[in-house]
């Protein structure tokens, strides 16, 4: 065998621009306040469920607070990553997620060469195809 295709990662990036950074950022908004939404309907389903089964009260309390734990972890993260896209510059790139493609490697090929390719878009156009 002289050769074999495998598949190996590309990570795909993109320059922030002011129309990219509008986006992200109303995502990461949209997440913080449908956590807030949740988070209030967390507490409203506790005390319904504490007034019907009041004698289960610390096993609702502590079910409920996992569940609102979880709602407000994911609440910080959304706005630790809306201050970050905040304060990050113009042009800065930044992982938008990562893909595969198919490589035919043959027999003396650099494999150095076939990793850590990326692409880089700018307004989902891409700019840059780089190893």
């Amino acid at each position: 065998m002289d050769s074999i295709t495998i598949i190996m990662p590309v990570t795909v990036k993109a320059k922030l621009t002011d129309k990219l950074r509008a986006q992200l950022v109303g995502e990461c908004t949209a997440v913080i306040e449908q956590m807030d939404l949740e988070l209030k309907q967390l507490e409203i389903d506790m005390q319904r469920e504490i007034e019907r089964l009041p004698q289960q009260e610390r096993q609702i309390r502590n079910f409920f607070g996992n569940e609102a734990g979880k709602r407000q972890a994911r609440r910080e993260d959304a706005l630790r990553r809306k201050d970050t896209l905040e304060k990050l510059a113009p042009g800065a790139e930044i992982i938008r997620g990562n893909s595969e493609r198919q490589v035919t490697l043959k027999v003396g090929d650099n494999i150095r060469d076939a990793m850590g390719v990326e692409i880089l878009t700018e307004d989902d156009k891409i700019i840059a195809i780089r190893s």
